[in-house]
């Protein structure tokens, strides 16, 4: 068996598309799976480049469909465990609570009022640092300053935010 051809592969569909469709609907959960699968099996035999003849095709045929049947229980095995530790996982959500949601809100407005206090150009360093993520050599070029001026304007901006926020507990 040599399945070079256009010709061969419809002269093998003919003979073992309807067995290898029977074999798989025996062993499938549907008809599409079994009709997915003997696609799958004509597509992988079309790949196969043979040089030498076989001396048992249906040997081979219906090994190549064992094999498809076994990688895909695999696959199937490996996506149930994983949905299965996915689910497991607790998910760490609280429950929404208005309470909960006022005081992140009013907290919100208090780190908002501190910023407002900070001289503007602390509060442009911290802002575009903390937020932004720029780094600290990057903001000293920007400003025109040294990286140690940078680390001050941030640490200045820091202590009065924790000041703050701590005296409204």
């Amino acid at each position: 068996m040599q399945p070079k051809t256009e010709q061969d592969l419809g002269r093998l569909d003919r003979r073992y598309r309807p067995a290898l469709m029977a074999f798989f609907m025996r062993r499938a959960a549907s008809h599409s799976d079994a009709e997915d699968m003997t696609q799958e099996l004509f597509a992988k035999l079309a790949l196969t480049q043979a040089d030498r003849s076989m001396d048992n095709a249906d040997a081979y045929i219906f090994q190549m469909a064992a094999n498809l049947l076994r990688d895909r229980a695999r696959r199937e095995r490996v996506r149930n465990s994983y949905s299965a530790a996915v689910r497991a996982e607790p998910i760490d959500l609280e429950p929404f609570d208005p309470a909960r949601l006022l005081m992140g809100r009013e907290r919100l407005g208090e780190v908002s009022e501190a910023l407002r206090e900070l001289p503007e150009r602390t509060r442009a360093i911290f802002l575009l640092f903390r937020l932004e993520g720029m780094k600290q050599a990057e903001l000293a070029t920007l400003y025109g300053m040294t990286t140690s001026g940078v680390q001050k304007h941030i640490l200045k901006a820091m202590g009065h935010l924790t000041r703050r926020t701590r005296a409204g507990e």
